[in-house]
């Protein structure tokens, strides 16, 4: 018999998606795969060395674009509310075709630092807007019920793209350096015709919203104010960016700047780093597309928890195997992301209050992430340098076990403070609601059923 679950978070059969939903999902896959289908990200390295570039040049742009990311992202969320993300989105594309273009034209340190500030101008613009254009597009279709699934499937196929498209970088250099910057510039203006082809929604709102004339000549510091306020009227929503972070850094941390020299540490030569990242990046795509594994034992705020400290015990566990143990305690890291990422996402957009504007909340979040993220870069950093990685994976691993308890005591405190004012709702009713406070009453819920089908776009 099959075990009936909260409407929430079980999979509606794909029959009941309206032509319209069909079409938003679709073109949300096609975006979030060829937006960030970076054929040069493999050779990035190479290629600037090749040019003319030392390392400490190389590094120093990397540094330039991590702090340039953060300070666009607040701009960027207020412009996605303000002219609606559809439009951000199709923004963010045009910069990024023309970000990809640039190492062509102009292949010298110039050139490759406006590159990655334009990269990260383009990725900034659709880091919350992508998130929000799905959300609000299925909302306005009454199919929220699809937003999980949707938004781990197009994860899903983006990695997948990577697996396969990244082993041909290689062959195809031979015949032309430039081809990865090109390829990459061709993804980009594709992930531009299928912004264009999104429906229009209201800025900041579902489509049909009715916006006060108030509303409608707010200023970005009168948006940012709401935002603000958003946070501070609603403990549920804040708390839940925090309990992100522990995903993201980990995670972050360990595929980019630990990724080659734990490898390195345990014997495993660069002539095998490839395979084990596309091993990784197999079993973090079939993860991200099957979200509904994690079942019903727990809540999703519960999954979240338990898969971060899960993360940080896979780290510390890579410190006492061999290299076949090491590839694949990182496999089931990439694995135990995959799932996280899609889950912790619906959380935070089931807790933006209505009417509150969405991207640039959106934008908060990941400005926490990545700031969270560049000081734990900076501690790697030195910890690597004093020869002390595994210290550092212990360390890590100790730290998240004791603050993801903690804070996940403080998300029960948060919701039951809610239920006794008579604020608490159905689970992730938050953005229906209407009201900045309300928070979604924790209980054991399932994640989407699977209907038997593969996951499709």
């Amino acid at each position: 018999m099959r075990r009936r679950t909260p409407a929430l978070w079980r999979g509606a059969p794909r029959a009941d998606l309206t032509p319209a939903a069909r079409r938003v999902i679709r073109l949300n896959n096609g975006f979030q795969l060829l937006f960030n289908l970076l054929w040069w990200m493999p050779v990035f390295y190479a290629y600037q060395r090749d040019a003319g570039l030392s390392d400490g040049q190389i590094f120093g742009i990397q540094s330039i674009y991590y702090i340039a990311f953060c300070l666009f992202e607040i701009p960027t969320g207020l412009v996605a509310d303000r002219i609606g993300a559809r439009n951000c989105l199709w923004a963010g594309a045009v910069v990024m075709t023309a970000a990809n273009l640039m190492p062509v034209f102009s292949p010298s340190y110039t050139g490759f630092l406006i590159h990655f500030l334009a990269i990260a101008a383009g990725r900034s613009l659709t880091s919350g807007a992508a998130s929000a254009c799905l959300y609000d597009g299925l909302r306005a279709e009454a199919a929220d019920a699809h937003y999980l699934r949707a938004e781990g499937t197009a994860r899903a196929l983006g990695l997948a793209a990577k697996v396969v498209c990244w082993p041909l970088v290689g062959p195809l250099m031979v015949l032309a350096p430039q081809t990865p910057y090109v390829l990459s510039a061709a993804s980009a203006a594709g992930s531009l015709g299928c912004a264009l082809a999104l429906p229009r929604l209201a800025p900041g709102g579902a489509r049909g919203a009715a916006r006060s004339p108030g509303r409608r000549a707010a200023s970005p510091l009168r948006d940012t104010g709401a935002a603000l306020r958003a946070l501070r009227s609603s403990p549920w929503l804040a708390l839940l960016m925090v309990q992100g972070v522990a995903v993201f850094t980990l995670s972050r941390i360990c595929q980019v700047n630990l990724f080659q020299p734990m490898l390195l540490d345990h014997g495993i030569g660069e002539s095998a780093t490839g395979s084990v990242l596309a091993a990784m990046t197999v079993a973090e795509a079939v993860a991200s597309a099957r979200p509904q594994w994690l079942g019903s034992r727990l809540s999703p705020t519960a999954w979240v928890s338990f898969l971060s400290v899960a993360l940080a015990a896979t780290l510390a566990g890579t410190t006492a195997g061999g290299p076949w143990t090491v590839a694949a305690l990182l496999c089931v890291f990439a694995a135990i992301t995959g799932l996280c990422y899609p889950v912790q996402r619906k959380l935070i957009n089931d807790a933006i209050p209505k009417g509150a504007p969405r991207a640039t909340l959106l934008s908060v979040e990941s400005i926490v992430d990545r700031g969270v993220c560049a000081l734990a870069a900076v501690a790697a950093g030195a910890y690597l340098a004093a020869g002390r990685l595994d210290a550092l994976l212990w360390q890590s691993a100790a730290v998240t076990c004791v603050l993801i308890p903690a804070l996940h005591l403080a998300l029960r405190r948060a919701n039951r403070a809610a239920r006794t004012r008579g604020a608490g709702t159905a689970p992730g009713a938050g953005p229906a609601s209407g009201r900045a406070g309300a928070l979604p009453v924790e209980e054991p819920v399932a994640l989407p059923v699977d209907e038997g089908a593969a996951p499709r776009p």
